[in-house]
């Protein structure tokens, strides 16, 4: 007898992946097809991945505070979850923007790193994401780690609007909207929706992860208890 229900299963992951897969190849061969820019020439295609992480990070770190605010709300774990996988997709998208960051940054200033305000803020927020998992990782009681953890990055939401604001609001040498030509800017859209679609799919692998090891972790549990009880 033929067990569908397992590739029944397996049918919308390969789906999801190939998706990703094609939304993603779409951004990266739109890199090559779009213009050079005059100034800085081919290191300038950087400027995409590097627009694509940074939204991502901060909205990574937004819906992980909404996340964190939920747990505190409904103390339910299920949030908390969410916000371990959001925050830890969060993290690599904000250390990528940091790095793509540095190497546009010494293609168009000679510099690998400035105080410039958009790029303290953006420190800033990796540090914030970094203590936010050093945390969990120091916690074992999973409602003390959740608690702790819901209020560090609902108080760090206060540092989003500050990097998107801050070429507005400070003096910095960042630019507040680059100029762009069109095919330009279709590319960037390209690489935004390819590097959005990848990391929704990798937060959505996480935390199935997490739901299957607090599974096995209760029926460890209960295994033991069971055990000790004989």
């Amino acid at each position: 007898m033929t067990n569908t229900s397992g590739s029944a299963g397996r049918s919308p992951t390969i789906l999801g992946t190939s998706l990703v897969g094609v939304l993603l190849a779409i951004a990266i061969a739109a890199v090559y097809i779009a213009p050079s820019e005059q100034t800085m020439g081919d290191a300038q295609r950087v400027m995409y991945v590097h627009i694509s992480v940074a939204w991502l990070a901060l909205l990574g770190f937004a819906v992980m505070a909404i996340c964190g605010w939920r747990y505190l709300v409904t103390r339910n774990l299920w949030w908390d979850q969410w916000a371990i996988a959001i925050g830890e997709v969060g993290w690599m998208c904000s250390t990528l923007t940091l790095v793509t960051g540095s190497l546009w940054a010494h293609a168009a200033w000679g510099t690998w790193w400035t105080w410039d305000p958009r790029l303290v803020t953006s420190f800033v927020l990796w540090a914030i994401y970094s203590g936010n998992l050093t945390l969990r990782s120091g916690l074992e009681d999973a409602n003390t780690r959740a608690r702790l953890c819901s209020v560090m990055a609902i108080i760090g939401l206060a540092d989003v609007p500050l990097v998107v604001m801050a070429t507005r609001w400070f003096r910095g040498v960042h630019p507040v909207s680059p100029d762009m030509e069109p095919a330009m800017r279709y590319t960037l859209v390209a690489n935004i929706a390819g590097w959005t679609a990848l990391m929704i799919h990798l937060v959505v692998r996480r935390r199935r992860l997490l739901v299957l090891q607090s599974q096995v972790a209760e029926l460890q549990s209960l295994y033991e208890t069971s055990q000790t009880q004989r």
